[in-house]
Parts: C-alpha cells; sequence; structure tokens
C-alpha cells in the first residue's frame, strides 16, 4: 500500500520552502527555484485536469467517485481548481460523515453557509449535556471532518447552544491568499525577420 501523504502538511511545507526562497540573495537563483517550482505545479495540474476529462468522457462514475474519495487526490483536485464538487457539497458531506457521531452527543449540526472569506459557519443543534468537553470534542471532530474535504477552508465557526446560552467558537485555520510564487513574465516576442 503506497504511503499516505498529508495534502495540507505538504502544502504548508512548500509554503513554507517558497518563503525560504524568498529569503535567497542571489536573485537569478531565486527566479529560477521559483520558475522551476511554478513550471512542476502547472505540469501536475495540466496533467491532472486531462486525467479528470478522460474519466469524464468515459462516463466512468464509479472511478470518478473513487478518486474525489481519496484524501490526497481530492485535496490535488481543489489545488488545481478540479474537484467537480463545490466546497459548500464538500462541506455537506463531511457534516453528514459526522452526524451519527453527534447524534451520540444529542446534538447536531446546521450548516449556515461559507462565506467568500473562506469561512463555514455553522449552528450547533442540541445540549451535549452542556459539558463544555463534549462540545470542544464536537468542533473537533467537525473541523477536522471539514479540514479534509475542503482543505481551501480558512476557518469554521460554530454557534452552540449551551444551557440555553448562545456561545460562538471559532476554529481559525491559515488565511487564503494567493500563490506566493509570482507570475511568470512572458519571454519577449523574437523579432521577425532574417535569421542569420
Amino acid at each position: 500500500m503506497p504511503q499516505a501523504h498529508d495534502i495540507r502538511v505538504t502544502g504548508d511545507r512548500v509554503e513554507a520552502l517558497i518563503a525560504d526562497l524568498g529569503t535567497l540573495s542571489d536573485a537569478v537563483t531565486r527566479a529560477k527555484a521559483e520558475d522551476l517550482v511554478r513550471a512542476l505545479v502547472e505540469l501536475y495540474g495540466a496533467g491532472l485536469e486531462r486525467v479528470v476529462e478522460i474519466v469524464t468522457e468515459t462516463e466512468a462514475a464509479e472511478v470518478l467517485r473513487r478518486l474525489v474519495g481519496d484524501p490526497l487526490v481530492s485535496g490535488l483536485l481543489v489545488l488545481h481548481d478540479l474537484h467537480p464538487l463545490s466546497t459548500v457539497e464538500r462541506v455537506r458531506e463531511a457534516l453528514d460523515g459526522v452526524r451519527p457521531y453527534l447524534g451520540s452527543h444529542e446534538g447536531g449540526v446546521e450548516l449556515l453557509g461559507v462565506g467568500e472569506d473562506g469561512i463555514v459557519r455553522l449552528r450547533l443543534e442540541g445540549t451535549c449535556h452542556g459539558c463544555p468537553s463534549s462540545r470542544l470534542t464536537v468542533t473537533d471532530a467537525i473541523e477536522r471532518a471539514i479540514g479534509q474535504a475542503a482543505p481551501e477552508v480558512s476557518g469554521v465557526e460554530v454557534e452552540g447552544v449551551t444551557d440555553d446560552r448562545s456561545e460562538l467558537l471559532q476554529i481559525q485555520r491559515r488565511a487564503p491568499g494567493p500563490c506566493p510564487v509570482p507570475e511568470r513574465t512572458p519571454a519577449p516576442e523574437p523579432a521577425s525577420g532574417p535569421v542569420s
């Protein structure tokens, strides 16, 4: 069985390495290294896009289901904006997966929405017997499930009802943002005319 890779951990490592590249004093070396990273990401993204096209063209629904069900492949599909399900759809599926667990804590969860800021807003239902540790366990399970299904989410806000008081718990992830590697500047067009 192949070694499992955590897309979030690897993504964080890549971002740290790119940040380290930015500290290089040699601008030529830095530019070449950043160009190499960009070229590799573009190549793998294009290859993955073609795989998804082939699977879709052959109407291999079960294969596509298995691909999006694999955490590594699903994360790569999200990274390259190729995932067939939207963020909201993947969050709903993640919540459906934790609902049986929430039921054991006499609770439920309602998806209020996903903001343009990448924050998922939820409302806990039930009391969990008013126990803060149960509430913490429940929110941890929710956060993990959402993080695996929708790694692009920047945070989760959970409204909970405990002892007839409303609480807002906020679970933050790193803020979404543009790729830290600058866009490649196109090479100048060659001059027209005879070549000597």
